[in-house]
C-alpha cells in the first residue's frame, strides 16, 4: 500500500520503451542500468512492484531529482513513481557541481589560450593608443573651444579607444553575453553615480560653460550673490575670487552659473558718486557751478564722459546734491579717485564760503520754552576747543596718489604660482 505521504504519481505520455517484456522485473533493471551511467545520479535505486516505481537515494541537488523522476514516468509499463530521492545537504556533495564547472572551465582556457593572447595584444594596443591620442595637445587645440572642453574631448577619446579595446578583446573571446551584463552594468552605474554625484557634475559642466561663455578675466572685480572680489582662478570645480580683505573665496560653478554676476572691470569706465548736503539759503545753480568746477580738478575724473552735479533731496535744514564722475580703472583707481575727488569738493566749498550744515536739529531747554535750530539763538562758548591734528611724516604726494593699487593683483599672481591646479581663464592653457 502506497503511503499519504508518498507522491502521487502521474502518467506521461512519452514513454521509454523497455526490450521485449514490461515486467517489473524489466523496468527495474532498465533504470538501474540507466542510473549507474549518470554520475549524479548514481546513487539512485529502483524497485517496481504491479508497475509502481519507488526512486530512493541521494543525488546533489533538485535538478538531478527531478531528471531521476522524469525518466522514471517515461518508461514503459510505468504506472505510478514514488519519490523517495533526498537532496544530499554536505558541504563536499554542494561542492561537487561547483568543482565540475571549474575543471570544465580550465579545460575551456587550456583551449582558448591562443585566443586569449590575442585579445590581451588588443587590449594593450587599445590603452597605447589611447594614451598616444591624449598626449597630442596640439591636436585639439585646432578646435577653437576653451581650454576645458579639450580636456574633456581628450578624456573622452581616451575612454572610447580604450573601451573600444575591450570589446574587441571579449569578442574574439566568444564572450558576447558578457559585453551585454558588462553595458547594462555600467549603464545601471552611470545612472546611480550621476545622482550621488550630482552637484560634482553640475560644477563641472558650470566651469565647460564659463569657460566657453568667457563672463570675466583673471583681475576683474565681480559681485556674485552679494560677495565681492577679484577673480583669481576658473577650476574645473570652483571659480576663486580674492576679496577686498585679501582673503581667499571659492565659489562652486554651478552656483556661479546660476546667480547674477556683475562685472565692475570688463567696462574700464566705471562711475562714482557721493552726496553733498549745502545749505538752504544757497542759490543752487551757483553751489552746483562751483561742485562740478571742483570735479574736474580731480586728476582721476575723466572729462568725458563729463561729471554731473543733481539736486537729490530737498530737507528742512539741507539740500542733497549728489554728484557723479567717471573713472578709467586701467589709469586711476576707483576708491582713490573717489575720495580724491571728494576731498576737493569739500576744499573748494570752503574756500567759497558755501555753507555745508550738519543735517541736525540741537533743541535747547530755557525754562518751560523749547528753542529749535531754526531759532537765531546765541550758542554759548564750547569748553573743548578743537583740537589741532598731529602732523605725521605722510607726503602729500601719497595722499594725492590715484593710481590703480595692485595689491590684489600680487596676491593673485602668488595664487597662481602656489597651485597646481589648471587655470581655465589663463591665456596659456
Amino acid at each position: 500500500m502506497i503511503s499519504a505521504q508518498e507522491e502521487e504519481i502521474k502518467a506521461t505520455d512519452a514513454v521509454v520503451e523497455v526490450v521485449d517484456v514490461t515486467s517489473d522485473d524489466a523496468i527495474k533493471e532498465r533504470l538501474n542500468g540507466i542510473f549507474s551511467e549518470v554520475k549524479e545520479l548514481e546513487d539512485v535505486t529502483c524497485e517496481v512492484t504491479s508497475g509502481v516505481v519507488r526512486l530512493s537515494g541521494n543525488v546533489p541537488d533538485e535538478e538531478s531529482k527531478e531528471s531521476a523522476l522524469a525518466l522514471a514516468r517515461r518508461t514503459d509499463g510505468v504506472i505510478f513513481t514514488v519519490d523517495r530521492i533526498a537532496v544530499v545537504t554536505a558541504v563536499d556533495a554542494q561542492l561537487t557541481p561547483a568543482l565540475k564547472k571549474l575543471r570544465t572551465l580550465r579545460t575551456s582556457f587550456v583551449t582558448k589560450l591562443p585566443l586569449i593572447g590575442i585579445a590581451f595584444v588588443v587590449v594593450v594596443i587599445s590603452i597605447l593608443l589611447a594614451n598616444f591620442l591624449h598626449r597630442r595637445v596640439g591636436w585639439f587645440e585646432r578646435f577653437n573651444v576653451s581650454s576645458l572642453t579639450r580636456l574633456l574631448l581628450r578624456r573622452i577619446v581616451r575612454i572610447v579607444v580604450i573601451g573600444l579595446g575591450f570589446v574587441v578583446a571579449l569578442e574574439i573571446l566568444d564572450a558576447t553575453a558578457v559585453v551585454g551584463a558588462l553595458l547594462g552594468a555600467a549603464g545601471l552605474a552611470g545612472l546611480a553615480i550621476g545622482f550621488a554625484f550630482r552637484n560634482i557634475a553640475e560644477n563641472y559642466l558650470g566651469g565647460i560653460l564659463l569657460s566657453a561663455q568667457n563672463p570675466f578675466e583673471i583681475g576683474d572685480a565681480v559681485e556674485l550673490n552679494g560677495r565681492i572680489g577679484t577673480v583669481a582662478m576658473l577650476t574645473a570645480r570652483d571659480t576663486v575670487l580674492i576679496t577686498p580683505e585679501g582673503n581667499h573665496l571659492r565659489i562652486p560653478n554651478g552656483m556661479v552659473m546660476n546667480s547674477e554676476l556683475l562685472n565692475y572691470t570688463r567696462n574700464p569706465r566705471r562711475r562714482f558718486e557721493f552726496s553733498v548736503g549745502v545749505s538752504v539759503d544757497l542759490e543752487l545753480n551757483e553751489a552746483r557751478r562751483v561742485g562740478l568746477e571742483a570735479m574736474k580738478l580731480s586728476p582721476g575724473v575723466l572729462k568725458d564722459p563729463k561729471p554731473s552735479v543733481t539736486v537729490d533731496t530737498l530737507g528742512d535744514s539741507a539740500v542733497i546734491l549728489r554728484f557723479f564722475g567717471w573713472v578709467d580703472q586701467r589709469e586711476s583707481d576707483f576708491l582713490k579717485t573717489r575720495s580724491e575727488t571728494i576731498r576737493i569738493v569739500k576744499v573748494t566749498y570752503d574756500e567759497a564760503g558755501i555753507e555745508m550744515p550738519e543735517p541736525i536739529y540741537r533743541v535747547h531747554l530755557r525754562g518751560n520754552t523749547a528753542i529749535t535750530a531754526g531759532d537765531k539763538q546765541e550758542e554759548p562758548p564750547s569748553e573743548n576747543p578743537p583740537r589741532k591734528i598731529k602732523q605725521v611724516s605722510v607726503e602729500d604726494s601719497e595722499l594725492d596718489d590715484i593710481s590703480p593699487d595692485r595689491t590684489i593683483e600680487d596676491q593673485i599672481e602668488t595664487e597662481k604660482s602656489s597651485t597646481d591646479e589648471e587655470n581655465l581663464l589663463d591665456v596659456k592653457s
